[in-house]
């Protein structure tokens, strides 16, 4: 095998390789935007059920009991 056949299947090797990786990569990303998704969702329910559990006047701070009380 010549030097530029060695150095045509070296980079062909290297080539596999880096496709391989892109395709884990990805797979990766695919799942994690598939579990952003997800837990944007709950975000948005749970931001829901606060606004609808909220009370309808508004309450401050100072009228709170602190725990040690």
């Amino acid at each position: 095998m010549s030097t530029a056949e060695s150095r045509i299947t070296d980079l062909e090797i290297k080539i596999s390789y880096a496709e391989d990786l892109v395709d884990k990569l990805n797979r990766t990303v695919f799942r994690q935007q598939q579990q952003i998704d997800l837990l944007a969702g709950e975000v948005r329910l749970l931001r829901e059920q606060v606004r609808n559990t909220a009370p309808a006047e508004p309450r401050s701070l100072r009228d709170e009991i602190p725990p040690h009380y």
